[in-house]
């Protein structure tokens, strides 16, 4: 129950923060990266199919790099720091993420799309991404190699050493498959983050791991490790430790 209801407290404070600045930052960047655009595609009914199908793929791939660097990783994480999984664990989304993920949209803009349309679609596979945060729902047999279902999604959110960093896509999974981080669900998932949070506090949920990046910053021994533990891959560490752990 308690991580359930910070699960709906996160999500008001995102209503909040969409419905105002953070919202307009998304809105205003989309508009106004449209005006740049070096061609335009039409707004007809393939255009509509293309621009989700495009979305889609630009999706999988932010979804990817917010898991592969650790800044982003940051923000990310608060979507999967929950122990628990049920419907209310897709409204556990970062309160800062539209600051900065319009920016990967970039792209489909400038070569024409509609910026109403690219946001729209956008809407759409976010969306469809509320009903598979569920255990009620089983395997789906060959729908789990084309679509992100329950099953495929509950691998993603798992911390099992075969599931972790894997099944990254929005709608079609089949972006995994051509890319190599498709995994099947073959065990039971354990839920949450590696190091587990254990708290309920929506602020803790948010901004605790900013707070551990801090600590291995400001105790870093070089410029270039500070810089690699914010900006580096997730689970970077200077290369003797890396050594210690694997004698150890």
């Amino acid at each position: 129950m308690k991580q359930t209801m910070a699960n709906v407290a996160i999500e008001i404070g995102n209503r909040i923060l969409d419905n105002t600045v953070i919202g307009a930052v998304f809105i205003i960047g989309f508009l106004f990266t449209e005006q740049f655009a070096v061609s335009e595609i039409p707004v007809t009914w393939w255009s509509w199919l293309l621009a989700i199908i495009a979305v889609d793929f630009t999706y999988y791939w932010m979804h990817r790099i917010e898991h592969e660097r650790r800044i982003l990783w940051a923000v990310h994480s608060v979507h999967h720091s929950s122990q628990e999984y049920n419907l209310t664990t897709a409204l556990r989304l970062s309160w800062l993420e539209s600051l900065y993920e319009w920016l990967f949209f970039i792209p489909l803009l400038l070569i024409g799309f509609d910026a109403i349309q690219v946001l729209a679609s956008l809407f759409a596979v976010v969306l469809y991404q509320t009903w598979i945060h569920t255990e009620k729902v089983g395997k789906l047999g060959w729908l789990d190699r084309i679509l992100n279902t329950p099953s495929v999604h509950r691998v993603h959110h798992a911390t099992n050493p075969d599931y972790i960093d894997k099944n990254y896509g929005g709608i079609l999974i089949i972006w995994d498959r051509l890319f190599g981080t498709y995994q099947a669900e073959n065990e039971k998932p354990i839920y949450g983050l590696t190091t587990q949070l254990e708290s309920s506090n929506p602020l803790t949920i948010n901004f605790g791991e900013f707070r551990t990046i801090y600590k291995d910053v400001i105790h870093a021994e070089s410029a270039s490790h500070k810089a690699s533990y914010a900006f580096g891959r997730t689970g970077w560490q200077p290369s003797k430790w890396a050594k210690q752990t694997v004698d150890e």
